[in-house]
């Protein structure tokens, strides 16, 4: 009798095992069931709050959330190279998505969502931005993104250099990784003035702070914004597609025209 009740002690506590474990995997299905779709997109950080903007009526539209992960478009590209599980990269120029394109890691080649501009901006009140007033002796930090990374700092020599300055106020430059780094440095004033795109002067969280004037876009390069679809990236080409078609849209052209930037 004392044998039976020990096999029948065995058979009920491995029943129950199954029932745990079936009850753990059936959980487990369940989340992965109704995991909300979502992008990952490597976002220059010129495009930071256009991007947000972007994203939230897209993600309203489609119901696919996107996470934006905000750098440099050079530090982007080698992250890129390197496997970061981005399904999607909106650059700041078409340097490094050509880079990219040649190098096999994009679906297509890149096209041109918009042409960012460039500002001269100041968050101290009593200055009035300019190009003279940078040779100024009370103006002794000028913030620029960085031409090795950042497309926004290659326009900002080219206006340097179209004015026959940049020899004189080298010195005074201070370089931000990327223009969001650079916007902390004139948001902060670490610097009494620095270059910057149009969209972050006319974001929601800066617009009416400090003063800027827009750079003669004749000065410089002509700031060609490009987009590419990474192969190989966790999301589906499906999903990637339709944000591509949604940023080419109307919507999102009046999107990015309401930041600054121009589109096709």
């Amino acid at each position: 009798m004392h044998y039976v009740f020990v096999i029948m002690k065995n058979i009920a506590r491995l029943f129950k095992t199954v029932i745990i474990l079936f009850t753990t995997l059936f959980i487990s299905f369940s989340c992965k069931q109704h995991k909300e779709p979502k992008l990952t997109i490597a976002t220059a950080a010129n495009m930071q709050f256009a991007m947000e903007e972007i994203s939230a009526a897209f993600a309203k539209e489609s119901g696919i959330k996107c996470e934006i992960i905000i750098s440099s478009s050079g530090k982007l590209t080698a992250q890129i190279k390197e496997g970061a599980p981005y399904d999607i990269f909106i650059s700041a120029d078409m340097k490094y998505p050509l880079e990219l394109y040649n190098t096999g890691f994009t679906i297509s080649k890149p096209a041109v969502y918009a042409y960012g501009k460039l500002v001269l901006w100041s968050m101290i009140d009593s200055i009035k931005p300019s190009i003279n007033l940078l040779l100024q002796k009370n103006i002794k930090h000028i913030a620029s993104a960085n031409p090795k990374t950042a497309p926004y700092g290659i326009a900002t020599e080219d206006v340097l250099n179209h004015y026959k300055i940049f020899d004189g106020i080298k010195n005074k430059l201070v370089y931000g990784e990327s223009v969001a780094q650079t916007n902390q440095f004139i948001t902060t004033k670490a610097t009494e003035i620095g270059f910057t795109a149009k969209s972050v002067v006319l974001s929601p969280i800066v617009k009416g702070k400090g003063n800027w004037v827009a750079i003669d876009e004749s000065t410089y390069t002509s700031i060609k914004q490009g987009i590419v679809i990474i192969k190989n990236s966790p999301s589906s080409s499906e999903k990637k597609e339709i944000f591509y078609n949604f940023l080419f849209s109307k919507k999102g052209s009046a999107i990015l025209n309401k930041f600054g930037y121009t589109t096709n």
